[in-house]
C-alpha cells in the first residue's frame, strides 16, 4: 500500500506500508530510497508493519526545498509517525542521523535502531570537490568523489585509477539514461540528493553531546567491514547514550541494510533487530 503525509512545511511524503504488527518506520540513507530497504521491510514483516518512506527529492516524496536540513528530515520521520502510530525507528547512514534527531522530540518513538549513522566523524573534505564537479554537469566525476571521500564500496575499486573509476561510472549513468533504473531511483537522481544531505552530515558536526538527554532504547548496528571512521561513530554515539546495545555484523558493511541485490544483507540486519524491537 502507497499513502502519503504532510510534513511540518508543507512537503509530501509518500511511504510504503508492509507486513502486520507494531509499526516500524525505516528511514534510508544517502544513496538510496525506501525500495532499497524492501527486503529488509519483508523480513520483518511477519512481526511488523513495516513503513518505508522515500526521503525528500527522491521517489513519492517532494523536493528538498529552501533550508533542507536534520531539522526537516526529523519533521518528516516525525509525520509518518504521527500518521501511522508506529512505534519503531530504524535509520541507515544519513537516514540514521535524522532517525537520532527525530528520537530527541518525538515522544511516541519507543525504541529506534541506527545502522552506521552519519554522525561528526564522518571526513567531509570531499564535499567542495564533489559540489563543484556537480555543478558544471560532471555527475561520473561527482559520484567517484563521493565514493572515494566516504569510503564506500569494495576496496579493490576504491584503489582503481580515477580515470577508470570516472569512465565506468559515465558508462554506467549513459546506460542507464537508455534503459531506466527500475523501481531505484536513478544514480543522478541520488547524485544531487547527495548534494542536499551534505548539509545534514555537516549538521552532525559536534552533535553527539545533543544525545546524551535521549532516554529511548537504542540499538547501534554496524558491519565489521565497513570504514574505520564508521566504526569510530558508533563507538562514540555509545558512549553518550544513556540506554545502548551495540552489535557489530561479520563480514558485512554499510550497505548491509539494503536489498541483496545491491550488495546488502537485510535478512542479517533484520535478524539483529527482531529481539530489540519484540523484547
Amino acid at each position: 500500500m502507497i499513502a502519503h503525509v504532510t510534513s511540518a512545511d508543507g512537503t509530501t511524503i509518500g511511504y510504503r506500508r508492509i507486513g502486520s504488527g507494531p509499526g516500524l518506520v525505516i528511514s534510508h540513507g544517502g544513496m538510496g530510497s525506501g525500495h532499497n530497504h524492501l527486503e529488509q521491510a519483508r523480513a520483518l514483516a511477519d512481526t511488523f508493519t513495516v513503513y518505508l518512506p522515500d526521503r525528500r527529492g527522491r521517489g513519492l516524496s517532494g523536493p528538498f526545498g529552501d533550508g533542507y536540513g536534520v531539522r526537516q528530515d526529523a519533521e518528516d520521520l516525525a509525520a509518518v509517525i504521527a500518521a501511522t502510530g508506529a512505534r519503531y525507528l530504524f535509520g541507515l547512514s544519513v537516514g540514521g542521523a535524522s532517525a537520532l534527531a527525530a528520537a530527541l522530540t518525538v515522544p511516541a518513538v519507543e525504541k529506534l535502531a541506527v545502522y552506521e549513522p552519519a554522525l561528526s566523524t564522518a571526513p567531509l573534505g570531499w564535499v567542495p570537490r564533489f559540489t563543484a564537479e556537480l555543478d558544471r554537469g560532471r555527475t561520473a566525476a561527482a559520484l567517484v568523489t563521493a565514493m572515494k571521500g566516504a569510503q564506500m564500496g569494495p576496496p579493490l575499486l576504491r584503489a582503481a585509477p580515477r580515470p577508470l573509476l570516472e569512465l565506468g561510472t559515465y558508462l554506467g549513468l549513459r546506460s542507464e539514461d537508455r534503459r531506466g533504473s527500475g523501481e531505484y531511483e536513478p544514480m543522478r537522481v541520488l547524485a544531487e540528493a547527495l548534494r542536499h544531505e551534505t548539509r545534514i552530515l555537516a549538521e552532525m558536526n559536534g552533535r553527539l553531546g545533543d544525545f546524551r538527554t535521549l532516554r529511548t532504547e537504542v540499538l547501534l548496528l554496524g558491519g565489521a567491514k565497513s570504514p574505520a571512521y564508521q566504526k569510530a561513530a558508533l563507538s562514540a554515539l555509545e558512549r553518550v547514550l544513556p540506554h545502548a546495545t551495540r552489535v557489530e555484523l561479520p563480514g558485512v558493511g554499510h550497505e548491509a541494510p539494503w536489498n541483496a541485490g545491491r550488495g546488502g544483507s537485510p535478512e542479517r540486519v533484520a535478524a539483529a533487530m527482531r529481539p530489540f524491537f519484540t523484547a
